[in-house]
């Protein structure tokens, strides 16, 4: 029997950072490859190609969308399995319309971004980059950042159950803190079983002393940490955004932390990069980092996922993850 056909679009250039070889061992096992021969990450017309032959196809950051053309084009296409953060821009209604299956390996991502909320959360609370500056300057312990605290036993709140905010709660464990969420789609019952209490916003902001971020980019979710929650924070408290710079007001963000009440992380922003002269890169109490959370050099990992997911739907089992259009607009 004829291997099913995978074609693999995300571009030769990206082959090293996303697909280990026991990945591409792995796939050659179940399927017959096809490349998109470019370097770059596929464009609508490589997409043409490409698809006729595919029986299923992988992306990733920066392929074009699979558009009512493409699939069209594409009449075996059964699967697309995407390695990234999102595949709202890969998706079109002609996918949803022919039932195609769209599986994300997006849960292996999370998990890098929640390894390095927890970092943040640790040397946050630490207050490790103003009192390194204030011994660079010939200070020691005489900063308004001394002391430093520590994560144990505290109160964290965590606003979003996505991928990475349930990694964060399993990585949180050690610690023994008390975990505070605020997700509406997530019932009394999922969180006892997570371990975490539900509360809504207002308290979670109010009773903290971390606040993480891991809600998706939604008109819903929009400066949903604006002024008012923002001027709730205790004071000393510390504010962690991996998440989308869409969710904080940042205006009222930079107006609270120029009072020198709390610190903050920040590795997304909105604008991203911030402008040149905005206060974020000059204010002590707040670190901000380009967008780093997640996989930089090395997201094999994601690309195992992928050819994992491929197989199993290759063989008749569920997948991991899919992506149904009836979730699409609640999820990142």
């Amino acid at each position: 029997m004829a291997k099913p056909v995978v074609a693999v679009t995300i571009g030769k250039a990206h082959y090293a950072r996303m697909m280990s070889r026991r990945a591409w061992e792995a796939l050659a096992q179940f399927a017959e490859v096809v490349h998109h021969p470019g370097d770059a990450p596929a464009a609508k017309e490589d997409l043409l190609a490409v698809l006729p032959q595919a029986d299923a196809c992988l992306t990733s950051w920066e392929v074009a969308q699979l558009d009512a053309d493409v699939i069209a084009a594409a009449p075996k296409l059964r699967a697309i399995v995407h390695m990234g953060g999102s595949v709202k821009r890969i998706v079109s209604d002609a996918v949803w319309e022919r039932g195609i299956l769209v599986v994300s390996a997006a849960p292996v991502l999370a998990e890098h971004v929640a390894e390095t909320t927890l970092g943040l959360m640790i040397v946050g609370m630490k207050r490790v980059w103003p009192l390194a500056q204030r011994v660079r300057e010939g200070g020691w312990r005489d900063s308004p950042y001394w002391p430093s605290r520590e994560l144990y036993d505290k109160r964290v709140g965590i606003v979003g159950a996505s991928s990475v905010g349930r990694h964060v709660i399993r990585l949180l464990q050690p610690f023994h803190a008390h975990i505070l969420l605020y997700d509406p789609y997530v019932s009394e019952e999922e969180a006892q079983r997570m371990g975490v209490e539900k509360v809504e916003l207002d308290e979670l902001v109010r009773e903290a002393d971390v606040i993480s971020l891991h809600a998706p980019a939604l008109p819903a979710t929009y400066h949903m940490i604006d002024a008012r929650r923002l001027s709730m924070m205790k004071d000393d408290a510390l504010i962690i955004n991996t998440a989308r710079g869409s969710l904080i007001d940042e205006e009222a963000l930079i107006h609270e932390l120029e009072k020198g009440r709390f610190f903050a992380f920040l590795d997304v922003t909105d604008p991203e990069p911030p402008v040149p002269d905005s206060p974020l890169r000059r204010l002590p109490n707040v670190v901000v980092t380009p967008h780093i959370a997640g996989c930089i050099e090395n997201c094999t990992r994601m690309g195992e996922r992928a050819v994992e997911e491929l197989r199993r739907f290759f063989a008749g089992e569920p997948p991991l993850n899919p992506i149904t259009r009836d979730i699409l607009d609640r999820v990142a």
